[in-house]
Order: structure tokens, then C-alpha cells, then sequence
């Protein structure tokens, strides 16, 4: 049982990161801003600031995405995906502040109704050179803003984490409208093929991350496939267990001695990966996906007594998959057997917060 499990607060590291992000922002919107005025001296400080704003909120959209797959090559960008939802809240800002200046800008000279006037779009819907692209942009920032508000866990809860994963998979569509709202845009607007460039290098290496990690893990299911038999076909099937009970429906997921004391080992169980630890001698198995954000607690650790994800911490009690108190995050638990060197896990889970008694390790 932990006694040292904590909320995730704003804890020193995240009050120097969300430092670290800010002075960024305000350095790079002063460099914009100072070289678009020597470059361009009929610009306005307000469209300067319509650039900057919407070109960095672009880089950060970008950067976000590229968190996750990264972590999937290199758990050194695990911090940065423990703190990517205070870069989303910052950029889904920078982007209003986009949208927010360029309304006040260029739509509020007439009679019409600002919001009608950047819907309208001022083009034709006849001709791709002519496509509206300032619709495009507004639906996007009303999706930046729909996350933005429930990045909160207090969201996570409410919710429940499927349907706040479902909508926080919305960030794809956003990206697909904030591309076209680009490319349509500022780029039809640009004789200089280098904007284009930058646009389809940050487009396909988004893309070119997301299929490999895709990839990867792909092949790490296959690879986890082959290595779980059913019970009865491996060596040292369980047979009996301590009680005498038929432990029928297990599969072999691993020998004894892959297992590291206080490590993860991942497994494949009725196509669903499913987490076992070793510890204090004995084996426990629960749900490989932490119910916070999906996160893969196969790599995580036993810290405290509890498994903990590494990508923000939620911890679980490895015979209960609950977590501890006043926190209710539970996870579905499986029976677990060790017979002639082999561990052994059941096809179907328990339900969420089932105590399961470990597997102790043969004397």
C-alpha cells in the first residue's frame, strides 16, 4: 500500500516547465515581431502579432503530436508527454489569440456580424484558389477549445476515460482543418515555395512518426502473440493450483525468469496486453492500460507498493488493480499461476478492483 501516492499538482517540475514554455513564447513572439518590423516596415504591430501567434501555435500543434510516438523510440520524452496538456492549453491560447486579433482586425469595419463575416470567408466555394479558408480555421479553434476545457482530470472523471480519450482524439481533426486553413490561406497568398515546404515537412513528419510507432507496436503485438500458448500446450501446464482447482483457460505468457523485481513485462492475452510485476516474490497481472490516458503500464514500476504508469504517475495496488485511497481509478485484475518455471494468466479478466491473490514464487 502506498503512503506516499500523491495527486499530480503543480509540483516544482511542472511550475519550471510551464516557465521554461512561456519565456519561449514571449521570446519567440519578440523575435517575430522585431525582425517582421525590419523586414516589412509598413506592417502593423497587430498583424505581426496575428503572425506570430497563429505561426507559433502551428509549431506547438505540431510538436504535440509528435510527443507520443516519440515516447514510443525514447522514454527521455517521457517528461515532455507528462506535461503536454499544459503545452495544449498554451497553444490552443496562442491560437486564439490568433483568431481573436484577426477578427477584430479584418471583420469588425462593417455592419455584419463579426462571426458571420469570418463564416462567410470572403471567397467562392467554386475554385480551390478561391476556397474560404477562415471557416476552416474557426471550426478548428472550436475543437483547440472543446480539449482546452476538458484537459482538466476533473473532465477525466466526469467523462469517464473512453469517452475523454474519444474526444481528445479529435485533435487529428483539428489538425486536418488548421493544415487546409494554412495551406488554402497564408499559402495561396505566398509566392515564396518556402512556407509550402515547412508546412509538408511538419506534415509528413507527423505522419511518417505516427505510422512508425503504429508500426512498431504492430509488431510488438505479434511478437507478444507468439510468445503466449494456451495452457495446455506448454510445458509445466498449471494444471492444479494451491487449492486444487482446475485452472482451465489459462495461457502462457512468460518464463519466470524474464521477470525483473519491481519491472513490467508485457503480455498478450485474448489480443488485449495485460501487465505482469514481480514482486516481493510474488506475480500479479492487471489491465495493460492505465485507465488515466491509455498509458502502457506494462513499462512502468512498482513504486511504493503500487504499479505506477509511467506517463503520469496513476498508481494501482498490483492485487486489486484500485487505486490507493482517496483515489478510485481501478483497473480489471487476471488469477495468475507459476508452474515449472512458467507463468501463467487467465484468458479473461476479472472485473475492475478484483483482489486476486498473487502467485508466489516456487520455494
Amino acid at each position: 500500500m502506498s503512503h506516499a501516492y500523491r495527486a499530480v499538482g503543480w509540483n516544482p517540475q511542472k511550475k519550471r516547465y510551464d516557465l521554461a514554455i512561456l519565456l519561449g513564447v514571449l521570446t519567440y513572439l519578440g523575435a517575430f515581431v522585431g525582425v517582421g518590423a525590419a523586414l516589412e516596415p509598413g506592417a502593423t504591430a497587430e498583424s505581426l502579432m496575428i503572425r506570430g501567434a497563429g505561426t507559433l501555435a502551428l509549431v506547438l500543434l505540431h510538436v504535440i503530436l509528435c510527443i507520443g510516438p516519440l515516447c514510443r523510440f525514447d522514454t527521455r520524452f517521457l517528461p515532455l508527454l507528462y506535461n503536454r496538456r499544459h503545452l495544449g492549453v498554451v497553444m490552443f491560447v496562442l491560437a486564439l489569440a490568433h483568431g481573436g486579433l484577426a477578427t477584430l482586425l479584418y471583420h469588425t469595419a462593417s455592419a455584419v456580424n463579426p462571426i458571420v463575416s469570418v463564416l462567410a470567408g470572403g471567397g467562392g466555394w467554386s475554385s480551390l484558389a478561391d476556397f474560404p479558408f477562415q471557416p476552416l480555421g474557426f471550426a478548428a479553434l472550436l475543437i483547440l477549445a472543446l480539449m482546452a476545457t476538458t484537459s482538466h482530470d476533473f473532465w477525466l472523471a466526469q467523462l469517464t476515460p473512453p469517452v475523454w480519450k474519444a474526444l481528445h482524439m479529435l485533435v487529428y481533426a483539428a489538425y486536418a482543418l488548421v493544415i487546409a486553413h494554412v495551406a488554402l490561406g497564408v499559402l495561396a497568398a505566398e509566392a515564396s515555395p518556402v512556407l509550402a515546404g515547412m508546412l509538408g515537412v511538419g506534415v509528413l513528419t507527423v505522419g511518417a512518426l505516427h505510422l512508425a510507432a503504429a508500426t512498431r507496436e504492430s509488431r510488438t503485438d505479434a511478437r507478444l502473440q507468439r510468445a503466449t500458448r494456451p495452457a495446455g500446450d506448454a510445458p509445466g501446464a498449471p494444471g492444479l493450483d494451491a487449492t486444487g482447482s482446475v485452472t482451465a483457460g489459462m495461457v502462457d505468457v512468460a518464463a519466470l525468469a524474464e521477470l525483473v523485481e519491481g519491472e513490467g513485462h508485457a503480455a498478450l492475452v485474448a489480443g488485449e496486453r495485460v501487465a505482469v510485476f514481480l514482486h516481493d516474490g510474488k506475480v500479479s497481472a492487471v489491465s495493460g492500460v492505465c485507465q488515466h490516458q491509455n498509458g502502457p503500464l506494462a513499462e512502468g514500476r512498482v513504486i511504493d507498493g503500487c504499479i505506477t504508469c509511467p506517463w503520469h504517475g496513476y498508481q494501482y495496488e498490483p492485487e486489486t488493480g484500485c487505486s490507493p485511497p482517496p483515489f478510485d481509478e481501478r483497473i480489471p485484475t487476471f488469477r495468475v499461476a507459476v508452474r515449472g518455471g512458467r507463468v501463467f494468466v487467465a484468458s479473461v479478466p476479472l472485473p475492475a478492483g478484483t483482489r486476486v491473490e498473487p502467485a508466489r514464487m516456487p520455494a
